[in-house]
């Protein structure tokens, strides 16, 4: 009862959490022992729309053919039960030849509906859809006139989220938990439409990644570093979210992605491995900046064969370094800023050239060509 207790004053204070140890987090890489991972329906994509502190997101990540990547985003939070707020962000970054800043939009939304099934998100000037087959998302955005956003965002491959629920668990009992994170995935799907920006409307015909990720308690509680990465290319897509806990549970690390081919999941599970191969420091903040990864997926085919499939090699320059007090909503802010220690940075790459991705299913092996993107996270030590 006390931890409970300790863990309710750092929800509302802000205060540190107590060292509750790695057995406070029930990580979803245990049903993912016997549950590699679950196809998405509707209901796995439903907002939550918690009462109690939580982030709640939908993230559209785009690669058009022409070069631009592009981030379309809703975030719903809570804080503690008390206060409610949405912000719809986007994110363009210009092709490289360009050499034309990062056009990045953040807007509070007000008057906040769900449709009765709650897929569907609606506030002014913004609407994100779900058609009836579950297969199609329309994202409307008129909230900012420098970014206004028409796209539709169609499946390929079927959405997978690991384990039976996707969820990982905090709390020193497994039956009461007293925090969760999920994450649910579309990996390969079509984009069509438009972004327009006072330069005129960007065509967005290309690739799209959707994730719905859920932090039912503090983001900094929950995580305190993150790794994500989203490959798109002509066959294969390949997605992985990795992040590590605080200290307070354990400094666990838990992964969750899968690889894709045509129309069909390969391989989906925990099993998968993402590591900073090469680091300097950040003089601004003194991380350590990636310079060269690793990422690695491991699993097998539902028939059995074994699967592997790696990307490494080098970033590039990054697209961008975003320090999160300064750019995030306010009410994110109020979240974390109470926290001792916390001073997060998302770094966000996509190397110039083409990235080759590394394939072996069984003793079939082959390599593809693609673009990259990856971001990784540090909040605290």
């Amino acid at each position: 009862m006390m931890n409970w207790a300790k863990q309710q004053l750092a929800n509302v204070a802000g205060t540190q959490e107590p060292i509750y140890g790695s057995s406070a987090i029930q990580s979803v890489a245990t049903q993912a022992e016997t549950t590699p991972y679950s196809v998405l329906t509707k209901e796995d994509v439903k907002w939550e729309a918690m009462e109690s502190t939580c982030v709640e997101t939908q993230s559209f990540y785009l690669m058009a053919d022409n070069g631009h990547i592009a981030l379309a985003q809703v975030i719903y939070s809570n804080v503690a039960g008390i206060r409610t707020t949405c912000q719809f962000n986007t994110k363009i970054f210009y092709p490289k030849n360009t050499s034309k800043p990062n056009l990045w939009s953040s807007d509070p939304l007000s008057n906040i509906e769900f449709s009765e099934d709650k897929n569907n998100f609606y506030a002014e000037n913004c609407a994100i859809e779900l058609s009836d087959d579950g297969k199609t998302y329309t994202i409307k955005s008129m909230t900012n006139q420098q970014s206004i956003v028409n796209i539709k965002v169609t499946q390929v491959a079927p959405g997978f989220q690991v384990g039976r629920d996707g969820k990982s668990y905090y709390g020193t009992d497994p039956k009461q938990p007293w925090g969760s994170m999920r994450h649910a995935f579309w990996p390969r799907n079509t984009v069509e439409g438009t972004i327009v920006t006072k330069d005129g409307p960007i065509d967005f015909k290309g690739k799209a990644l959707f994730i719905h990720a859920l932090q039912g308690m503090k983001p900094h509680h929950a995580a305190a570093k993150w790794t994500f990465a989203d490959f798109q290319g002509p066959s294969f897509s390949a997605v992985m979210m990795e992040y590590s806990t605080p200290p307070s549970y354990g400094s666990t690390v838990v992964n969750v992605g899968g690889l894709i081919k045509d129309g069909e999941i390969i391989t989906a599970g925990s099993s998968n491995s993402a590591v900073h191969s090469k680091v300097k420091g950040d003089e601004v903040n003194d991380w350590p900046e990636p310079e060269e990864v690793r990422f690695e997926w491991t699993g097998k085919t539902k028939d059995g064969k074994s699967v592997t499939a790696i990307i490494e090699g080098p970033l590039d320059e990054r697209l961008d370094r975003v320090d999160v007090m300064a750019e995030v909503p306010g009410f994110v802010k109020v979240i974390v800023a109470s926290a001792a220690g916390t001073k997060p940075y998302i770094y966000q790459y996509s190397p110039h050239s083409t990235t080759s991705l590394r394939v072996k299913i069984g003793d079939e092996e082959t390599t593809e060509q693609g673009i990259l993107y990856s971001e990784a996270t540090f909040i605290s030590e």
